[in-house]
């Protein structure tokens, strides 16, 4: 996003034309995100809406630097919270270790939306394109991918960063 302080302080200023500027360039990416991790259209729908009332109501969160970076966290975050939210309830089959935030480099998915997201994905290996959805959308840390996917930890983390870089190659120059 072009101008992401300066469109933030005018929504700090109440500024709705600048809140929906925001919401036009970053409404595909929190959606892609929540639904991703939640498998579920309305609780992406409800976790968008929550985001954007989050960044309405407390812009000041927002504190500078790269804005796709940020939201796509501030989503993750309250996706990992809905999935725990889930795992402490007994009708639930969502596991009950979900990681803290940060598992994973985020920075290759700022300034980008969900589809472009997904099509960028489906050009990697399974073997670098696996972790990556397991620790970004499934929450798992290295550790977990680790021992889910049977291989030492430094492969994961390899095949890790070897796939985000070329995600990064892939989406570079692409528009918001």
């Amino acid at each position: 996003m072009v101008d992401a302080d300066r469109l933030m302080a005018r929504v700090r200023e109440r500024d709705v034309t600048a809140f929906e500027a925001v919401y036009d360039s970053s409404h595909r990416l929190v959606y892609g995100i929540a639904f991703k991790m939640l498998g579920d259209q309305a609780a992406a729908e409800d976790l968008a809406q929550a985001v954007f009332l989050k960044i309405w109501t407390s812009p000041e969160a927002f504190g500078g630097g790269n804005f796709g970076a940020w939201i796509a966290r501030v989503t993750r975050n309250r996706a990992l919270d809905m999935l725990r939210s889930r795992a402490a309830r007994p009708e639930s089959e969502i596991a009950d270790d979900v990681p803290l935030a940060g598992s994973l480099d985020e920075t290759v998915f700022a300034r980008l939306d969900g589809e472009r997201v997904r099509s960028a994905l489906a050009t990697l290996p399974a073997e670098q394109r696996t972790p990556i959805e397991l620790g970004f959308f499934g929450g798992l840390t290295h550790d977990e991918i680790a021992r889910q996917s049977d291989l030492p930890l430094g492969t994961v983390k390899t095949r890790i960063r070897a796939g985000l870089k070329k995600l990064r190659v892939a989406l570079e120059g692409s528009p918001v």
